[in-house]
């Protein structure tokens, strides 16, 4: 049984469905606000007391940090980013309510969680072997 489970480990390929999964499923909620404009963004980061100058960002972290990690390109970098963007998410939008149970007993942010975490995985170890880039930023 362990034979089998160390030829069935293969990490490299762990981290490019862990790519595709974060980056590719964040695309769409960057093309939607590529399309639609961040006007709201920017109302709730002046409702907060910030510039809403920084809705812009949300192109950077729901666009091209999704497309940078799911090619393997600035993977550590861009994964900042986008745990970044998924911080300020869950400020702007949800505040600390945000981690109250909701109707279906799970935490009401636990999308935006998972991104994080998911972000912060990649930050850690990189985008493996399958990449367009491998040195020290992929």
């Amino acid at each position: 049984m362990k034979t089998l489970m160390k030829k069935m480990s293969n990490i490299d390929l762990g981290l490019l469905i862990l790519r595709l999964a974060v980056g590719g499923l964040m695309l769409p909620h960057g093309v939607t606000k590529l399309f639609n404009g961040t006007e709201k963004i920017a109302e709730m980061l002046v409702e907060k007391g910030l510039p809403g100058i920084m809705a812009h960002g949300v192109i950077i972290g729901e666009v091209i940090a999704p497309l940078l990690i799911v090619i393997g390109f600035f993977t550590r970098p861009a994964s900042a980013i986008l745990a970044f963007t998924m911080v300020m998410s869950i400020y702007l939008v949800f505040g600390w309510a945000g981690f109250q149970l909701n109707q279906h007993g799970g935490i009401t942010v636990e999308l935006n969680l998972l991104y994080l975490f998911g972000a912060l995985a990649l930050m850690f170890t990189g985008a493996g072997r399958y990449a367009v880039s491998k040195n020290m930023w992929s």
